[in-house]
């Protein structure tokens, strides 16, 4: 019986209401039999000494006294039914104000459970203005829950068939090179063997990159911020990208506003995000374009901005930029490019910086 009832919030109400009125009876109930007996005998008193000077004043005074009490408990017992019957009245109605939507938040999250993420619960008053009570506030943090939830599935089949994607394209060069080369069909020779680790190459950096992915998103990566200069953290993409530049034929062009401040940073982490943008720019440049790294101080920020002179982006892809394995030209394969999750890496490192980027 008591599981029953603590399962059930109907009865809770009901009982929390019974309790409340079985206390007020009794408290009444109490307060009446001490205080009854004296005011009734002295309003007695006064009423015979006036009234019946002649008559038994003490049979008189027991039969209205028994009379009396007779009329305070009949009294006390309609009050106690009658609260009672609004007790019951009141839980029925309260439990469907109640108890209801909470039933209906159950039955969406136990159906977002089996996966069907697109359950919502319908929400009663004007949420922009914040005119909702309690329960539609509860409402709209469950239906807030389950876009999240929604979202995040989404991601997470995109994700799978993002990886399945970029996985076969090496893989089917890599087995068919070893069919190849096991039937006799191709000759083995160092450009043959050049291209299968190229495959692999790319395989181990795919990987390499994943797995950073996942430690940046879920925050699992160790900081050291500290002062560093900005124009040694764009020393720092010079010196690793240089070489590149000249080799493709892309000129590199240097603009940094002269005293800029000191950031707080770790300067490995915003290295490379320096280097994963910049390196973007170089990789959809062609010969004989150019590549500028500007910075400048403003309002308390250093910004830094990348410029290309290459094939551009048209401006509704610019809000999925950094979403991992995007592409601008779904046709395009990624034979020469990065594993597609660099920038997506970047906007996570620099996030955790308390900073901002973007496209």
């Amino acid at each position: 019986m008591f599981n029953y009832i603590r399962r059930h919030l109907v009865l809770k109400l009901f009982l929390s209401y019974l309790v409340v009125i079985i206390v007020g009876a009794v408290v009444l109930a109490t307060t009446a039999e001490f205080a009854v007996p004296t005011a009734f005998d002295r309003h007695m008193m006064a009423m015979n000494e006036m009234m019946m000077p002649m008559m038994d004043r003490n049979d008189f005074g027991l039969d209205l006294f028994s009379n009396f009490r007779s009329a305070v408990t009949e009294a006390l017992a309609i009050a106690a039914l009658s609260a009672v019957s609004v007790a019951i009245f009141v839980s029925v109605f309260i439990s469907r104000q109640v108890v209801a939507p909470v039933h209906k938040m159950k039955t969406f999250s136990q159906r977002i459970a089996e996966g069907r993420y697109d359950e919502r619960v319908q929400i009663s008053g004007d949420v922009s203005k914040g005119d909702i009570d309690e329960l539609n506030q509860l409402a709209l943090s469950f239906n807030q829950m389950a876009d999240k939830l929604e979202k995040t599935e989404n991601m997470r089949r995109q994700l799978i068939g993002d990886v399945t994607h970029e996985l076969r394209t090496p893989l089917t060069t890599i087995k068919g090179y070893m069919e190849g080369l096991i039937d006799g069909k191709v000759v083995p020779s160092d450009n043959t063997y050049q291209s299968v680790y190229r495959e692999a190459d790319r395989l181990q950096h795919l990987v390499d990159d994943l797995q950073e992915l996942s430690r940046v998103e879920a925050g699992e990566y160790n900081f050291n911020p500290k002062p560093i200069s900005p124009y040694s953290l764009v020393d720092t993409v010079v010196d690793q990208l240089g070489r590149q530049f000249d080799e493709k034929g892309v000129a590199l062009d240097i603009d940094l506003a002269p005293n800029l401040p000191y950031v707080i940073a770790d300067d490995v982490r915003i290295g490379q995000v320096l280097t994963n943008v910049v390196g973007n720019a170089l990789q959809y440049t062609p010969t004989r374009g150019n590549v500028s790294i500007k910075s400048f101080h403003k309002e308390g920020e250093v910004f830094f901005s990348i410029k290309d002179s290459g094939i551009g982006i048209s401006s509704e892809h610019l809000p999925s930029l950094f979403a991992r394995f995007y592409r601008v030209d779904k046709s395009r394969s990624r034979v020469g490019g990065g594993s597609g999750i660099g920038l997506t890496i970047s906007k996570y490192l620099v996030e955790a910086h308390d900073g901002r980027i973007w496209a």
